[in-house]
């Protein structure tokens, strides 16, 4: 491996500078920006400081983040000033820095963010206020965030982005959902342009911009709510769908949490998956499907549904399941199919990472008759799942059973306990 580059001579001085420029700053913030040998930053940023910062400026190039911890190294002995919009720390350049070098490293000098600008305009709490970047996103991503009566806040990647909002809203049904574009926060030529989405025609104006979104739904807008299960309409699928009632009972059996990785081996529609990182924006799953229509099906219902960064992986596990393996260890595995496939369960048990969880779901005898053998050898919970729903039976009403859904839950240990029971004696064992 090449060798690391020294670390900087002197601690990093870390800027956040708005719309308003040199004026708006802190004293703090003008003195580090004065006494810096180099100021690193984007053009804008550089082009609002007065000739008494006369340290060498550095524009960041594209892409940026590969480039930080060259141009730290090339400048490393002289003093640094890195400029960044309104608060470093929120969505802005100084999570790179303090990954790279550690926060003992640098002084942060913050200034309000457009968040908090915007919520001061608007008379909007910040913290009841949800915010979704698009900054070298997917507008797709904000899918997730629509529900009636929230209000949110857009960080936009530029000036065609609020029409692109706008379309989203209305395609999802949120059309009547009003707007309002504030450009320039801070700065003399502030503006806020106003429309709802189904009528949005405004031409692009100023890249510099936030979008407030109050969400308002037409009558006949599906909802879609925050937890597991959401309506089987949801999804395009050709039948091969974990149905709602059964897909929440999962879903709660998998346990999500904030950060944590799911494998989904036999993704069908790839409801589990895209209803696992719906739970939180940092949730990441990969859903591996050995059809490729199936795959690409996967993908379209990930990107409707507001979870864009969902991994579809076309092949056959446990195959399929190497390469993933020796990635990242998953915190959760779900098998919604192909349980008898030799050497399946092997494959996401010693994936699994300890402390982990796994979940399988069956409908058939025979892999009922293998998850009772796991149920022995490693313990967890072993459920029957029975759902009916009523239909009209003549001139009445009665119940249709669907087909009972076996599960078998189970966390894997952590430390030497997490070895296989060499008491089971499986089919693929």
């Amino acid at each position: 491996m090449p060798a690391q580059p020294a670390p900087p001579r002197y601690p990093v001085s870390v800027v956040g500078i708005g719309a308003d420029g040199w004026r708006g700053l802190s004293d703090p913030a003008r003195a580090a920006l004065a006494e810096a040998e180099v100021l690193i930053g984007g053009a804008r940023q550089l082009g609002l400081l007065p000739p008494e910062c006369a340290g060498a400026r550095v524009a960041w190039p594209s892409p940026l983040r590969p480039a930080v911890p060259r141009l730290l190294a090339e400048h490393g002995e002289r003093r640094i000033a890195v400029l960044a919009s309104g608060d470093p720390m929120f969505y802005g350049i100084g999570r790179a820095l303090a990954e790279g070098l550690g926060a003992r490293r640098l002084r942060v000098v913050p200034h309000p963010s457009s968040l908090s600008y915007a919520c001061a305009r608007l008379g909007w709490p910040l913290e009841t206020t949800e915010v979704v970047t698009l900054v070298g996103r997917p507008v797709s991503r904000l899918a997730a965030a629509l529900h009636e009566g929230r209000r949110l806040l857009v960080l936009s990647a530029d000036a065609d982005t609020p029409a692109t909002v706008a379309a989203l809203l209305t395609d999802h049904g949120f059309g009547p959902s009003p707007l309002r574009v504030l450009e320039q926060l801070g700065a003399e030529a502030e503006t806020c342009a106003q429309g709802t989405a189904e009528t949005w025609r405004r031409p692009p104006g100023d890249r510099l911009n936030v979008i407030a979104v109050e969400c308002r739904a037409r009558p006949d807008t599906p909802r879609l709510g925050l937890l597991p299960g959401l309506p089987d309409e949801a999804y395009e699928h050709d039948g091969q769908l974990t149905k709602r009632h059964v897909r929440a009972a999962t879903l709660a059996a998998l346990a999500p949490a904030p950060g944590e990785l799911l494998w989904d081996v036999g993704g069908g529609s790839g409801s589990i998956a895209i209803e696992w990182m719906r739970a939180h924006p940092t949730c990441r799953a990969v859903s591996v499907e050995q059809h490729p229509e199936r795959t690409a099906r996967i993908a379209r219902n990930a990107e409707r549904l507001g979870v864009p960064a969902l991994e579809a992986v076309t092949g056959k596990a446990p195959a399929a399941l190497t390469a993933l393996a020796a990635r990242e260890s998953p915190d959760a595995v779900f098998v919604g199919g192909g349980l008898t496939a030799p050497g399946l369960l092997d494959a996401c048990w010693e994936a699994l990472r300890p402390g982990g969880r796994l979940v399988a779901n069956t409908v058939t005898l025979e892999s009922e008759a293998l998850l009772g053998e796991r149920h022995r050898a490693y313990g967890g919970e072993l459920v029957r799942l029975a759902v009916a729903h009523a239909v009209p039976v003549g001139g009445f009403t009665g119940w249709r059973q669907a087909m009972p859904v076996t599960q078998w839950s189970v966390r894997k240990p952590v430390g030497a306990q997490a070895d296989r029971d060499d008491t089971y004696k499986g089919d693929d064992a």
